[in-house]
């Protein structure tokens, strides 16, 4: 079947004398430096995509011969302007993109030769330098369209007059203008669901009527309000985008709607029901000043009250991060019953309490990091306690302690991220109520637990007894390993990722039982030697950076059972030795092992760092030299010594042999003639 398939295919594709691509009905003539549509192409040619070409005209004959084409693509041309003839052999096209032209040139034109188009659906204008009455005149008499994209372009303001006739219009797409006003420019436009006005300046957006949108993303603006219409009537609205604004307060949203997800990230949105230093708000009032043409307009609402107050039952994903808020009002989350997924992270919050009744049963991600929380308030005992939990992040909080039993009915939890919180885990049964700690034992679900940065000092006891954790992060103490390793046997059978980056790790402290484990993060440990007990797992990645190695072993690849699992392995940020590199050289042939840092890894010569698999030729002979064998050195060293010495001994002889002669006759009494 794969045979005939790519057999299929083969046949399918071929190359038009122009060099273009065909597959089927669709030609492909991107970047082949056209400066016109080719005539040589099949008369049957159903989709013609010339991006990244240098048209610069469409003209009246450019499109004669392809009386069947229902999708055309120019985007990246040098297109000026569509002569008002080039469609009229192509009554079918539904999709044309235009995308980073020079339309903006002789738009008028253009606008002729659109409007011959009664069949089409989508239309893509981005990129073309156009102003707000250029696209007017563009779309007038584009009453099929259902897609429309005017991106990126410069349009500063949107009326009445902007989307005339375009009564089937679906999509509009006006991120990344200029726009900082609209008046009325979507009145007429009654099947729009989806409006992208993200990337612009609008300052406020306030009498919001578009009941039936679906989508709206105003995301990137600088909108400070977000009041909607007081009317009783049903809105369709499903997804309201108004993250990356100024917005000051919580939006006033419809009273009756689809919503399911509001985006409020990166705002300055705080709530005034109470200041921070105790003060009620709760019946202070706000007037709103709407200007609209040549009338003016006080609204009076109450600050809270009516902001607060929409119907927000069906929500389920609010993201409020990164904003101001320092608590929350009075039954604020109880109108959220179907409420899965609230993040909260990046707030100034200092108290965070759950509600009593039916509190958020649905909720799986509940995010509060990075705020300063010192007290997470349940009343355990009155039910069930986040029982569709499945994320809970309190990262880089002032946490000492959870509220006992917090986990006893969350049955369905999996990760929890406690770093960075000065808390400690209960070592042993009983003593959770009476001790400042947090105890996860017999929490069945939990397979990922974060405790990085918590200050740990030799954990005691069984803390992780009848859990199945997977995934632990342990970094960031350095007391950790101060104690006895018996914490670990409940993690024998299941823990897969461990880290324990800057925890005063040595080489001689034996994580070998943790049998299971497939990644390891041994980084920041200033490990002086490769720890032995490391050929025992059968990992498949290891983090070995930031530490004091020298070297690694050079059989590491054919080691049992590690050389054979091992396929990741994080090596910089070591000071290895320049001429004890056969490690790395076993490394680069290993088949299956990659080591991702491998750039920024360095070995040290002398004072010098120098790339493993870039030594310079005199650091190369200097490591020779170093690396020598010893009894050749020695030898080399002695032979001159010798020879010196034999030719000294020589001369001393031939300079004293007459004297040496005589004294040996005289000493025997022997006479003889010289």
């Amino acid at each position: 079947l794969a045979v005939g398939w790519g057999s299929r295919m083969d046949a399918a594709w071929a190359s038009s004398p122009g060099g273009c691509e065909l597959v089927q009905s669709i030609m492909d003539c991107t970047g082949r430096w056209l400066s016109s549509i080719p005539g040589n192409l099949r008369g049957d040619t159903e989709e013609l995509f010339l991006d990244d070409n240098t048209i610069q005209v469409l003209g009246n004959a450019s499109l004669l011969l392809y009386p069947q084409l229902w999708h055309l693509s120019l985007t990246r041309n040098r297109l000026e302007f569509i002569e008002p003839g080039a469609f009229l052999s192509s009554q079918g096209l539904e999709v044309l993109s235009l995308t980073d032209n020079l339309l903006f040139t002789n738009y008028s034109l253009t606008a002729a030769a659109l409007s011959a188009l009664p069949a089409l659906r989508m239309l893509d204008l981005a990129g073309n330098q156009l102003r707000e009455d250029m696209v007017s005149v563009l779309v007038s008499n584009l009453s099929s369209l259902e897609s429309l994209s005017v991106a990126r372009n410069i349009i500063m303001r949107l009326d009445s007059s902007t989307f005339t006739n375009l009564t089937e219009l679906l999509e509009l797409n006006l991120e990344k203008n200029y726009i900082f006003e609209i008046d009325n420019a979507f009145e007429g436009l009654q099947r729009l669901q989806r409006l992208n006005l993200a990337y612009n300046y609008l300052p406020c957006l306030v009498g919001f009527d578009l009941t039936q949108l679906r989508v709206l993303n105003l995301s990137n603006n600088v909108i400070e309000w977000f009041l909607t219409m007081e009317i009783d009537d049903l809105f369709e609205l499903e997804v309201l985008d108004l993250s990356h604004n100024r917005l000051l307060f919580f939006p006033v949203l419809p009273q009756q709607s689809k919503l399911h997800s509001l985006l409020l990230q990166d705002n300055r949105m705080s709530f005034y029901q109470r200041l921070p230093n105790g003060t009620s708000l709760a019946n202070v009032t706000m007037q709103f000043l709407i200007i609209d043409g040549n009338s003016t307009n006080i609204t009076t609402v109450r600050l809270w009250d009516e902001l607060c107050h929409s119907n927000l039952s069906s929500l389920r994903l609010l993201d409020m991060s990164q904003n101001e808020v320092w608590g929350l009002p009075d039954d604020f989350l109880a109108q959220m019953p179907s409420l899965t997924h609230l993040k909260l992270n990046q707030n100034c919050l200092e108290a965070f309490h759950l509600p009593e009744e039916d509190p958020l049963a649905r909720l799986t991600e509940l995010d509060l990091s990075q705020n300063q929380l010192v007290e997470l308030g349940v009343k355990v005992g009155a039910g069930d306690i986040l029982p569709s939990l499945q994320l809970f992040n309190l990262s880089t909080n002032r946490l000492q302690a959870l509220p006992p039993g917090i986990f006893t009915h969350t049955r369905k939890i999996t990760t929890l991220d406690l770093s960075y919180n000065r808390v400690d885990l209960c070592p042993q049964p009983g003593e959770a109520q009476s001790l400042s700690c947090v105890d996860i034992r017999g929490v069945e679900t939990l397979s990922h637990l974060s405790l990085a940065g918590c200050g740990l000092q030799g954990m005691g006891g069984r803390p992780f007894q009848g859990t199945s954790l997977a995934h632990l992060d342990l970094s960031d103490n350095r007391q950790l390993l101060s104690g006895d390793l018996a914490w670990l046997q409940d993690l024998v059978l299941t823990l897969q990722v461990l880290s324990l980056r800057n925890t005063s790790l040595s080489s001689t402290t034996d994580f070998s039982a943790l049998s299971s484990l497939v990644r390891l993060d041994l980084s920041g440990n200033c490990l002086a030697a490769f720890p032995a007990w490391l050929g025992a797992l059968r990992l498949r990645s290891l983090d070995l950076r930031d530490n004091c190695l020298p070297a690694l072993p050079r059989d590491l690849p054919h080691q049992a059972p590690l050389g054979s699992s091992l396929r990741e392995l994080y090596l910089s940020q070591n000071p290895y030795n320049c001429c004890t590199l056969g490690w790395w050289d076993a490394l680069q042939q290993a088949q299956g092992l990659r080591v991702p840092d491998g750039p920024e890894v360095t070995c040290r010569h002398g004072p010098r760092a120098l790339s493993p698999g870039a030594l310079p030729q005199p650091v190369l002979q200097s490591c020779r030299w170093q690396t020598a064998n010893l009894e050749l050195l020695y030898l080399v060293l002695a032979l001159p010594t010798c020879l010196t010495l034999l030719v000294a001994f020589v001369v001393v002889f031939l300079m004293l042999k007459e004297k040496l002669l005589k004294m040996v006759k005289n000493r025997c009494g022997v006479s003889s003639p010289y």
